[in-house]
Order: C-alpha cells, then structure tokens, then sequence
C-alpha cells in the first residue's frame, strides 16, 4: 500500500505513514491517529490512556474523513459530549488512518508541556 500523509494543524506537521505498517507508540488502536501522533514527536493530550473513554483526544478532521476508519456508536457518543465538537470530529485514539488526512488538535488538546527524564 502507498504512503499517505497525516497532516496535524495547528502545529504544521506531516507525517508519513505506511497504512500496513504504522508507526506505534502503544497509544490508543493500532494505527490510529493519537499512535502516528506520538510515535513521530507531536502532542496530543489522551487522559484515559487511548481507550476511547474520555473524548480528551477529540481532534477536528479537515480534510480525508473517508481515509479514516469509520466511528463506531461509542466512538459518537463519547466525542459528541467533547468540548468544541463538530460533524466532524473523531476521537484520536480510534480513528485508524489509510489514506491522506488533514486534522485540527484544539488549542486546549494540545500537550504543550513535554517532562524530561
């Protein structure tokens, strides 16, 4: 399968990811938008652990909806009770890229303090 590209906004950064073989950090499902965010450096707050339990993940999709999984009702349920959600809002840690896909993170999602070792 080709390469596709994630792009997170506000903080300009694009990803490459092999669909077959996704980057991983362990976060959230395999492939997943919040696991190709920390696997390649960019922040994403995920209170529950990427379980899709809290909706702290929601992120606004721009652009490639139809290149993510599709929503499952609890995936709904939780990311319409999020903060700032939209039509097109998804959880992070649910929607599992495969194919080109633009997303918002909303300023108050963004894990803007990283703690050293």
């Amino acid at each position: 399968m080709a390469r596709c590209k994630v792009i997170f906004e506000p903080m300009h950064a694009t990803v490459e990811v092999d669909p077959a073989n996704p980057p991983a950090a362990g976060e959230g499902k395999p492939g997943s938008l919040l696991d190709v965010a920390l696997a390649n450096g960019v922040s994403i707050e995920h209170a529950c652990g990427g379980v899709g339990g809290c909706g702290t993940c929601h992120v606004i999709v721009e652009q490639g909806v139809a290149n993510l999984s599709e929503p499952g009702d609890d995936e709904l349920d939780t990311v319409e009770s999020a903060p700032g959600s939209t039509p097109d809002s998804r959880l992070a840690c649910l929607a599992i890229v495969r194919g080109d896909v633009t997303v918002r993170v909303p300023e108050w999602k963004r894990n803007l303090v990283s703690e050293g070792p």
